[in-house]
């Protein structure tokens, strides 16, 4: 069997108990908010908790970070926009979603019932936006906001705010501006240097930093000569990134103090014990889900009980404890 078919299997339609790690305490603190365990449902893979609610009780995550929003309702970008690759999907949804004041509406009574942390990731055009967008979200109660900083920014010919520091900073500024929860700003893996980018969100007052997005990827159809992505390019995700995730996490956490989310190619205990070992102090489990609606319970039970092997009490006393030669 292929790798591309190994990571894409069928999946039960309830999920397996996988409890026996309760010895370890899996509280974890990110930017001053508790959560039960450190395991995220990455924003863009998770939707609103819908359709993984069938499988499982959500309260048994530590958060949920719901589909990116923007301040107006989005189609996205035309199909074929999400693509197979070998260990990992390329992507190009486009931030297709409802639009924030509809989340609000009409989604996040949802998520209320359920014991876990909501973060609301939001994308916007220009940095009024940005602010708009979370004037509204800590009034309707979120947990927090996750910035996402890999969106064009129209008033400079369409850079990414995440690729030039003096703009992550800006947008950084103005959501704290306007917000009265933590803001967590998720940083792109697309350029020369991450942690000049970590420095300049800390030094806006970022309240702590997520990481990695999706590597900007390519694959072409050689039968016709196409692209397999309408839009010829899209976000690279999956086992494939997670050595790089965990470089770009290792290498921001010796620069900045404010707490790290490790995400990138997580899909069991492990692998979210290296981000943490890294730096992170909680991770967040995405394109895996698409494999294994159950892979954030399984990571966090392979997690407790890797902890428990170590002899260790907590499994935050991972966090920073990686021994470099």
């Amino acid at each position: 069997m292929s790798e591309r078919k190994a990571f894409f299997l069928p999946v039960e339609r309830e999920c397996p108990d996988l409890h026996g790690s309760e010895q370890v305490d899996q509280r974890v603190s990110l930017a001053g908010m508790t959560m039960k365990n450190p395991i995220v449902a990455a924003s863009g893979t998770f939707g609103f908790g819908h359709e993984y609610g069938a499988f499982y009780d959500l309260s048994q995550l530590g958060g949920i970070c719901v589909k990116g929003l923007t301040a107006c309702r989005r189609e996205g970008n035309p199909a074929p926009r999400i693509a197979e690759t070998p260990m990992g999907i390329l992507n190009s949804v486009g931030l297709q979603n409802p639009g924030v004041d509809e989340f609000i509406a009409a989604e996040l009574p949802f998520l209320r019932q359920f014991d876990l942390r909501i973060i609301a990731n939001i994308s916007g055009n220009t940095p009024e936006e940005y602010g708009e967008m979370c004037e509204k979200l800590s009034d309707a109660g979120v947990d927090m906001i996750e910035v996402n900083i890999s969106c064009p920014n129209v008033k400079a010919g369409g850079l990414a705010y995440g690729t030039r520091p003096e703009m992550a900073a800006e947008v950084t500024a103005i959501a704290k501006a306007h917000s009265t929860v933590p803001v967590m700003v998720k940083l792109s893996p697309n350029v020369t240097d991450v942690t000049e980018i970590a420095q300049a969100v800390e030094g806006a007052g970022a309240d702590a930093l997520s990481l990695i997005n999706t590597l900007r990827g390519m694959r072409i159809d050689v039968r016709t000569g196409r692209p397999i992505l309408k839009m010829n390019t899209g976000g690279l995700s999956g086992p494939a990134v997670l050595p790089v995730a965990i470089r770009m996490v290792w290498e921001t956490a010796q620069k900045v103090k404010i707490p790290i989310l490790g995400m990138g190619g997580v899909s069991k205990g492990s692998d979210a014990a290296e981000l943490m070992l890294a730096g992170a102090s909680a991770v967040a489990v995405g394109t895996a889900c698409f494999a294994d609606p159950c892979a954030p319970l399984k990571v966090r039970d392979e997690l407790a009980a890797l902890a428990g092997r170590r002899g260790l009490r907590r499994v935050a006393d991972l966090t920073g404890q990686v021994q470099p030669w």
